[in-house]
């Protein structure tokens, strides 16, 4: 699977640490990322993360274009809810793409540990059925 990691500012070592402690299951995939997240979490793990620009330069629009080709089948942000962020309103573009071609996407950690233990598990291929761009016949 392909998976795009993003952070905000106060929850990249929240991420770095999801990643560190799920670093054997997230090996076996594919990981995309904004580019200062993409570089703490490849550092810390010695995982290979493909880097977009940071999110501000249009990182999460290079995501959210590969959401609509059908690129990325799981994305991981973790947002602060807390603080103010002047380019929330940017960012729901990409989750209503998640919603449109059915994308799980963890906004927290929480919900994070459920869809990497999902993955684990095999629990995600419901994808193929429900997504005939992927090639599945409904």
């Amino acid at each position: 699977m392909n998976i795009a990691i993003i952070a905000h500012d106060k929850k990249k070592e929240l991420m770095v640490q999801f990643c560190i402690a799920y670093c054997g299951i997230l090996a076996a995939h594919n990981l995309c990322a904004t580019s200062t997240t993409g570089k703490l979490v490849s550092e810390a793990t010695g995982l290979p993360v493909t880097r977009f620009l940071s999110g501000p330069q249009g990182g999460d629009q290079q995501i959210s274009a590969r959401i609509g080709y059908n690129e990325i089948d799981l994305v991981l942000f973790f947002r602060d809810p807390v603080s103010p962020e002047e380019r929330e309103p940017d960012l729901a573009p990409l989750l209503k793409l998640c919603d449109i071609y059915n994308i799980p996407v963890a906004t927290n950690v929480a919900t994070a540990e459920v869809l990497i233990q999902g993955l684990a598990r095999g629990d995600l291929g419901w994808r193929d059925i429900v997504n005939p761009k992927k090639g599945a016949i409904l």
